[in-house]
């Protein structure tokens, strides 16, 4: 089925919360490509979406027509479970006045960005939309995945008493130009991809690249470097042994992965829709994926075959998995006219093109 979308009136002055985030760098390319000329953008160091009154500001110095609220605190299990305080306040705080403060500026339209962990942690796969507060949590991510729902919600409540346009978008595993790579808080493809290509540089003998990786993209923790061989306080690396990978889990757990890029697109896609197409007999809200999963071992697989590793990847069974399976129902979006673009393998090559290009 083809959308019967309107286009975005092309001197709309549009507010993109995060541009400098992987999907808000994304969805302002798209723009950009579509030719919209007024993309307002600020830097934490700019606009501290976290304060009230500086949104408050922002809003009435700025007469936004709509914004794209790509903004948050954003990590994977690991950074989840240390800062599950720090993943909630700033979300929430984030949402609630980005939300609140463009309803009282007049803004009509809004395209809030969640995030697939609002699912029950045991959902029904594909996860459908009706299935949102239908079971408990992954309780890894519970914390984050609260400030989403509370989005959502937000943005169905406005829609509700004020007759707002305010559209959410739930996306899968995203990745990407742009990604976040430090092993400490990064998702699942972005650590592997760096893994692997430490593991290769190791392999390689090339210290000197690995110095410059860790310029780039931040500490290369202890137990990574003991698996790659490499003696950080040294600046050399131990010959005696070939470096491994070693990943978190059991490898088995099935995961969906979108292309950045084309989750842009879906963003663009579901902002030019007609309202009546959107909203009825939906929520206010639509999954955004690729309908398709594979295992962590498999990714793992592709990974590290794109890399040109060869060496032993090791699983460490004794860290979590996370939940079992995240596939997301595409049923909605693709009944209003948007499919994705780029397979996985072809999505990987990009993400490390892109990785190599800073790199290098």
């Amino acid at each position: 089925m083809t959308s019967h979308s309107c286009p975005l009136i092309s001197d709309e002055r549009i507010f993109v919360a995060g541009h400098r985030g992987m999907v808000g760098a994304a969805i302002v390319r798209q723009l950009q490509k579509m030719g919209c000329k007024n993309i307002i953008t600020r830097s934490h160091g700019q606009l501290d979406l976290t304060s009230q009154l500086e949104v408050r500001d922002f809003f009435a110095l700025e007469r936004i027509d709509r914004v794209v609220l790509a903004a948050a605190k954003v990590g994977g299990i690991h950074a989840n479970n240390i800062y599950p305080a720090e993943f909630i306040y700033v979300n929430m705080m984030i949402e609630a006045n980005v939300i609140h403060e463009a309803y009282l500026a007049g803004v009509r339209d809004l395209l809030f960005l969640g995030s697939s962990c609002i699912y029950p942690k045991f959902a029904p796969q594909p996860m459908e939309e009706k299935q949102l507060l239908t079971g408990i949590l992954e309780p890894t991510n519970e914390p984050y995945a609260v400030a989403k729902i509370a989005g959502i919600k937000m943005c169905e409540a406005y829609n509700r008493q004020f007759g707002t346009r305010y559209r959410s978008v739930m996306p899968t595993n995203l990745f990407g130009p742009g990604d976040n790579y430090h092993l400490e808080n990064s998702h699942v493809i972005p650590a592997m991809i760096r893994k692997y290509h430490l593991a290769q540089l190791a392999m390689t003998g090339d210290s000197e690249a690995i110095q410059a990786d860790e310029k780039r993209y931040g500490t290369i923790p202890p137990d990574i470097c003991r698996a790659i061989g490499y003696r950080a306080d040294q600046d050399r690396l131990d010959t005696s042994r070939p470096p491994k990978v070693v990943l978190w889990g059991t490898g088995s757990p099935r995961r969906e992965f979108l292309h950045v890029d084309d989750m842009a697109a879906a963003c663009i896609h579901v902002m030019q829709l007609q309202q009546a197409e959107f909203e009825a007999p939906y929520p206010s809200f639509v999954n955004v994926g690729t309908g398709e999963d594979i295992t962590i071992r498999e990714a793992a697989l592709l990974i590290a075959e794109l890399v040109g590793f060869r060496g032993e990847t090791v699983y460490n069974s004794d860290q979590p998995d996370g939940t079992p399976r995240k596939l997301l129902h595409t049923g909605r979006i693709n009944s209003l006219g948007w499919r994705p673009s780029l397979g996985f393998k072809q999505g990987l090559a990009d993400a490390y093109r892109a990785y190599q290009e800073v790199v290098d």
